[in-house]
């Protein structure tokens, strides 16, 4: 698959490390822009408040599928349901939440686990088959939650939940959701 990843950061380029290793042909903006005319995929890993400027400093993503990561840590568009909802109003194709509860500092240590970590996502129909082949790729076990509408659950409790869970001494840790006897 052809995969840009627009965000050069822990987030960006941790999993476009990962999807290279696992033999996927990876383009990486940064702040400049480029072309993701190419892509099957864009994947969007810049902070909350730079979305509509990041992407608009890249052409060839009208209709492309694409997965947001972002987190509203550095502000949100308020006219937007989610993040990925502004994501999806720029693109214009299908989305997906995904990647945005997970550890960006854990990366590397993935492969190092007894089971794979999950990795919870939220996406429209035609997103969801890219979203689990890169959940998958990326190391992760996808767990999907709903359509769209669940963006902002991703975005608003559960990562609330995990930022306290891990200053509250557990520190940052992977997760698993499995159906019992799946472990």
């Amino acid at each position: 698959m052809n995969i840009t990843v627009i965000g050069r950061g822990k987030v960006g380029g941790g999993l476009a490390d990962r999807w290279e290793r696992a033999g996927h042909a990876v383009r990486r903006i940064g702040r400049d822009g480029g072309d993701a005319s190419d892509a099957d995929a864009v994947v969007v890993a810049v902070p909350s408040g730079q979305i509509a400027d990041a992407l608009g400093k890249v052409s060839g993503i009208a209709d492309k599928i694409a997965i947001d990561t972002t987190n509203p840590f550095a502000g949100r568009d308020e006219k937007f349901e989610s993040l990925t909802h502004q994501v999806k109003s720029i693109v214009g194709g299908p989305v997906a939440k995904a990647f945005n509860t997970n550890f960006a500092d854990l990366y590397d240590q993935i492969d190092e686990q007894r089971v794979r970590p999950s990795n919870l996502y939220a996406a429209d129909d035609d997103a969801r088959e890219v979203a689990e082949q890169l959940s998958r790729d990326a190391g992760y076990e996808p767990v999907y939650i709903g359509g769209l509408d669940q963006a902002g659950t991703l975005e608003k409790h559960l990562s609330r939940l995990l930022g306290p869970t891990a200053q509250a001494g557990l520190g940052r840790f992977f997760y698993r959701y499995a159906r019992p006897g799946e472990l």
